[in-house]
């Protein structure tokens, strides 16, 4: 049994009755524990191994595929219901300097009980358990407030994402005002787009499993917690909107970056189009003079030379003057 209930995999299990702790529980005595009216047990758990969780299974009574579900992370957003509990998932996500890291939170809930397993790069839910500690009242109406506590403590931490990312954006934004189109500014935009739209997709089910959560499981969500429920759901929208938001920035930052660079090497060409002209002027000349014909008269004009070369300079400053002028040099 030691080696199944490894200390670093069981963050804590506490027993709650009327709001109020009651102590620590041992994963051994959880059952025994339920059997106490007006209880419920808050199991907290983090990349839980097989034979734990089947020890979890067999004091909880929860259904195989759910375990399942459990054991393997890369699950989508999602509630299910499995006769007198439910699994849920959540999406979690933070910034670890400038990279997006993501977790997923696990939920098994019923009407006595909260377990949640955490997989990846899943803050601690050690504040939130604190918080609810101290709210005995609430906490008093069973593992449904805790529930909501969880949730509403991984949508809160969407926020210092969507910021974090918005500090990126202005960064890029300056400098595509800047005039300065660069390959480095569109991979930036790219991988922003890339990182909202993967938000996106964390979030949009946030609002579904609210709702859900609102309208039906009538016997293992109490009618006082739903109320909470849809306070979840009005930050997720929150934050849904703040991300399209960024998103339709975000495509007209890309189409100002590329007509940007189109106006730059439109400008390059008509450089190139302005010295191509002036480089006409001589090459013409000279061309002509490098036909061989037998009779030129002012070949042996004394002054052919510098009138020639004059003419050529002067024609070539006139021509570069006028394109300046006119911004094509």
């Amino acid at each position: 049994m030691t080696d199944i209930i490894d200390k670093t995999m069981v963050m804590k299990c506490v027993a709650y009755q009327k709001g109020v702790s009651i102590g620590d529980v041992t994963i051994e005595d959880i059952s025994e524990v339920l059997k106490l009216e007006h209880t419920f047990v808050w199991l907290g758990l983090r990349e839980a191994s097989r034979e734990l969780m089947a020890k979890i299974q067999e004091e909880f009574g929860l259904h195989d595929l759910a375990i399942e579900d459990a054991l393997a992370a890369h699950q989508r957003p999602k509630v299910e219901e499995y006769g007198d509990s439910l699994f849920m998932v959540l999406h979690t996500a933070h910034l670890e300097g400038d990279c997006l890291a993501f977790g997923e939170t696990h939920f098994f809930m019923g009407e006595r009980f909260l377990v949640t397993i955490r997989h990846g790069d899943s803050r601690d839910h050690s504040k939130v358990r604190s918080r609810c500690e101290a709210m005995p009242h609430e906490l008093s109406k069973g593992p449904g407030f805790a529930l909501y506590s969880i949730m509403d403590f991984i949508v809160d931490n969407y926020v210092p994402v969507i910021d974090g990312l918005q500090e990126r954006f202005d960064v890029l934004e300056s400098a595509i005002f800047e005039y300065k189109p660069s390959r480095q500014t569109i991979e930036g935009l790219y991988e922003l787009k890339r990182e909202l739209l993967l938000l996106d997709g964390i979030i949009n089910p946030v609002i579904d499993i609210c709702n859900e959560l609102m309208r039906f499981h009538n016997s293992i969500v109490p009618k006082e917690v739903r109320v909470y429920f849809r306070d979840v759901a009005d930050h997720s929208k929150r934050i849904q909107q703040v991300i399209q938001g960024m998103r339709e920035m975000l495509v007209a930052a890309m189409q100002v970056h590329l007509t940007f660079e189109t106006v730059r090497q439109n400008e390059v060409v008509k450089r190139l189009a302005g010295w191509g002209a002036i480089l006409a002027i001589p090459t013409m000349v000279f061309s002509w003079y490098g036909m061989n014909f037998r009779h030129m008269p002012e070949l042996e004009w004394e002054y052919s030379y510098p009138l020639v070369v004059g003419g050529v300079s002067l024609a070539s400053l006139v021509l570069f003057l006028r394109l300046k002028k006119v911004g094509w040099l």
